[in-house]
């Protein structure tokens, strides 16, 4: 991808990893296109040189990301005459490609990138990102590619804009099926964590000194990098829900069972997410299973001295 052969870009969705990562893109090459069911989220991107679709259809491009929870809001952008398909045949784009950055079932996207290319000529690549939103604003995310080779490989300079980390992983779903691998870690993490400050406040030590300890030693992990701040404060609002956890679980132990696999561990912790899910805090961040935790031992939450 040269500079006179670079495709037009276009970014839907734009969240809190959207955003962000829209911004890396315009740095990139400056002239993108952005869309979001909510107009206004558009308006920083427009503030610095981005263009606001009015509608999937006005955002087709030759490159088009979408940066969206689950595979069901990215089908909804394709149909009607404000969808993406009727965008694409009524600019001539024939063979367009479609980026999947959200989390979603490595079975479902690979049975979606083989309909989209037999019925419309569409490429998809599921290229799904980890770092959450420090690694959205700094440009530090890993991108885990599957899809198409030749595709992908002709995306690295795009993907290299927003990620430090970027790699093929093989043929559709295996970009997902990375990012599940990731997921179980991540959640395991949050858990482990939760767990370990609990029993820390339970016993009386200071958190602060203990999150100290615990990023000067072995256990020490991104999750603790970016989140220690919210085992100590007890704010778990904001960042990646709870509920899109969940998801990411669900997807997980999918796939183990289509392949046969026990996960014991991943399997709990899902039951964990579930409750706190169905308690009410869906919404809050991950690390807010903390919250699940002292509630089912019945221990009041504590914070650092």
């Amino acid at each position: 991808m040269t500079e006179t052969t670079r495709p037009s870009l276009a970014l839907l969705g734009l969240g809190p990893m959207g955003g962000p990562m829209g911004r890396r893109l315009l740095d990139f090459c400056g002239g993108i296109t952005v869309w979001n069911r909510t107009p206004a989220k558009a308006e920083p991107l427009v503030a610095l040189g981005a263009r606001a679709a009015t509608s999937p259809s006005d955002a087709a491009s030759d490159v088009v990301l979408t940066v969206l929870p689950d595979l069901d809001q990215v089908e909804s952008l394709l149909p009607g005459q404000d969808g993406l398909l009727s965008g694409w045949a009524a600019k001539g784009i024939t063979r367009p490609v479609l980026v999947v950055h959200g989390t979603v079932s490595p079975v479902a996207v690979a049975a979606f990138a083989e309909r989209l290319l037999r019925e419309h000529g569409v490429t998809v690549l599921d290229a799904p990102v980890s770092g959450g939103t420090v690694g959205a604003e700094n440009g530090t995310l890993s991108i885990m590619v599957g899809g198409d080779e030749d595709t992908a490989r002709s995306m690295e300079p795009v993907f290299g804009a927003m990620g430090t980390t970027v790699r093929y992983m093989g043929p559709s779903g295996s970009g997902a099926l990375a990012k599940a691998c990731n997921q179980i870690v991540v959640a395991a993490t949050v858990t482990a964590v939760s767990e370990a400050m609990l029993l820390a406040g339970s016993g009386g030590l200071d958190l602060a000194v203990m999150l100290e300890l615990l990023q000067g030693g072995l256990a020490d992990s991104a999750v603790l990098r970016q989140k220690g701040y919210r085992w100590i404060s007890n704010d778990f609002a904001g960042g990646g829900s709870a509920r899109n956890q969940l998801k990411d679980l669900r997807f997980i132990l999918d796939t183990a069972t289509a392949d046969g696999l026990e996960l014991p561990l991943s399997s709990t912790v899902t039951e964990l997410f579930d409750d706190m899910v169905a308690h009410g805090d869906g919404a809050l961040d991950h690390t807010g299973i903390h919250r699940t935790l002292a509630r089912r031992s019945q221990t009041p939450l504590q914070s650092s001295r």
